[in-house]
């Protein structure tokens, strides 16, 4: 016969399967980036785009999802030891049980343990939103510098007459291509990257929030002195 299944603690949420979404999404990017290398696309952005930045944003853009889905499982499994740590007789762990510890008793800080308990459930993120940052960053230099490419050769014409035509059409497009292409690419990884950062952001939120709550009944219903 089966084991029934461990009773939820009262007033216990349900655990957000927050590991689950991000497999979902980065299964969704893999085959989207598996799509566009089959059309061409890859192979079209990089051609079009001397620089590199377009290669650059991708790189950063793909190492940065692959950290979102690390802390990903790193959050849901501290949302695990927090319910964990609700059964009764079960052995506290984690950072909800040391910020339970920290903030209770007569040597107690609630103010140092609650910065404490913030800095493990946001500190990371905060160097993930510069990276995403970044990204836009990047595709806005290199319209900077597609911008300066035109410019830079259509100033070294002498004359415009038809001979040069298709000499300054061929610096139009290498310009203008690579102003275009990495705005477009940076602003995608932009976006792609803070839904996750801003999924991540809520959860940990809410996982705080738990914390406090679950801290505020502890001191209602101990014993008295």
């Amino acid at each position: 016969m089966s084991q029934p299944a461990p009773r939820r603690p009262a007033g216990a949420l349900p655990i957000e399967p927050l590991w689950l979404e991000w497999l979902a999404l980065g299964g969704l990017l893999a085959f989207a980036f598996w799509l566009l290398g089959v059309r061409g696309v890859w192979a079209l952005l990089l051609h079009a785009d001397p620089t590199g930045l377009t290669a650059v944003i991708v790189l950063v853009f793909a190492c940065s999802t692959l950290w979102c889905g690390s802390r990903a499982r790193t959050l849901e499994r501290q949302r695990q030891a927090l319910e964990a740590s609700l059964r009764p007789g079960a052995a506290g762990q984690g950072w909800a049980h040391e910020f339970w510890q920290h903030s209770s008793g007569p040597a107690a800080d609630p103010a140092s343990a609650l910065d404490l308990l913030l800095e493990a459930c946001h500190g990371p993120h905060g160097t993930a939103w510069w990276v995403n940052g970044l990204q836009l960053k990047l595709g806005l230099l290199g319209k900077v510098i597609g911008f300066c490419m035109l410019a830079l050769n259509i100033g070294q014409l002498q004359n415009l007459d038809a001979s040069q035509s298709s000499e300054l059409l061929k610096s139009l497009t290498t310009g203008l291509g690579v102003a275009l292409l990495t705005t477009m690419v940076g602003l995608v990884a932009n976006i792609l990257l803070g839904l996750q950062l801003t999924r991540l952001d809520r959860y940990a939120d809410r996982l705080v929030a738990d914390c406090q709550r679950h801290a505020l009944q502890r001191r209602q219903t101990a014993p008295a002195p």
